[in-house]
């Protein structure tokens, strides 16, 4: 299947799917209602998730079908987590296991392979699931991301354009004011194939693409850092849940939702995009331009006040 064909196939069935998964979500009760950490009115759709797993499902398997076994078991994992909420140390585990099917499915390059891609999977799925605190925000970081690894072509190109496909069909029920959520079950998802489409890059692309990949995912992995160091500089358990992330800082300091969304969408392409250039240039100058991003990102984060003690709860 072509790169234009498996979009256009992704986008229709979300298109079609997000509707029909909302109507499920009220007829089961899988509900995200308000409440301390929840800052809408009224209960909200939880499995916008399944929706663009079938989705991709629906583009990916005549080119991809193996990639399915483990996007489908970190779905239902996160649906699991939103229908019942499981302790944080089963919730670990389950990560881990869809990490190493993950692995066995699309290794990363070396003996470690396995392990790598099923790093990867923990990582970008907490990621994820962090920044999926807003409107349309988790989704439209992925779907900078996802057009990031496309570019970068290789092994991750149709699913890179799947992802994309999906999810710009679930941001027409998604924008704000969302009319359903990824929940846990779309954030897991979305974190896994994030996972696949770097270990797929490093398959095949040159050994530089170490370097770019960190920055194809940037944004997710840098809300993360930040929500860990201000939650140790605060002496909160890494593990807590707060509103204090930047995105949440941001709107409180008057930013509507849609102007936050943007300019974390447009850092996310941006950086991705320098990824792009590393994968281009010697092993030497591309480091030096990750290292100089990543310093001119961690001094204007700190500058504007993002690591701070105050933490919101």
């Amino acid at each position: 299947m072509g790169t234009v064909v498996a979009f256009g196939a992704a986008l229709a069935a979300a298109i079609v799917l997000v509707p029909v998964a909302r109507r499920a979500s009220f007829a089961l009760g899988v509900l995200d209602s308000p409440g301390a950490l929840k800052v809408q009115r009224e209960p909200i759709p939880y499995l916008g998730g399944a929706a663009v797993f079938v989705a991709v499902a629906i583009a990916l398997a005549p080119t991809h079908r193996a990639w399915l076994i483990p996007l489908a078991l970190a779905g239902a994992l996160g649906i699991a987590d939103d229908v019942r909420s499981i302790s944080p140390r089963l919730r670990l585990l389950g990560q881990a296991l869809v990490g190493v099917v993950a692995g066995v499915v699309v290794s990363a390059p070396g003996p470690a392979g396995v392990a790598i891609t099923a790093i990867f999977v923990v990582v970008l799925v907490n990621a994820i699931n962090l920044i999926d605190g807003m409107d349309a925000l988790a989704a439209s970081v992925v779907v900078m991301s996802a057009f990031g690894f496309a570019l970068v072509g290789g092994g991750a190109r149709v699913p890179a354009v799947v992802v994309c496909g999906a999810l710009i069909g679930f941001l027409v029920f998604n924008r704000p004011p969302a009319r359903i959520y990824l929940g846990d079950g779309g954030s897991y998802l979305l974190g896994t194939a994030l996972a696949l489409l770097a270990a797929s890059t490093l398959g095949t692309q040159p050994r530089v693409a170490w370097i770019a990949v960190p920055l194809i995912v940037a944004v997710p992995l840098a809300d993360t850092a930040i929500a860990i160091l201000r939650r140790v500089r605060a002496g909160r358990s890494v593990l807590a849940g707060d509103r204090s992330h930047v995105y949440d800082q941001l709107a409180d300091r008057g930013w509507s939702i849609g102007r936050v969304v943007a300019i974390c969408a447009v850092a996310q392409l941006l950086v991705a995009l320098v990824g792009l250039l590393c994968v281009h240039l010697a092993f030497g100058a591309s480091a030096g331009v990750a290292l100089a991003t990543i310093a001119l990102g961690g001094l204007g984060v700190w500058r504007m006040g993002f690591v701070g003690r105050e933490v919101t709860v």
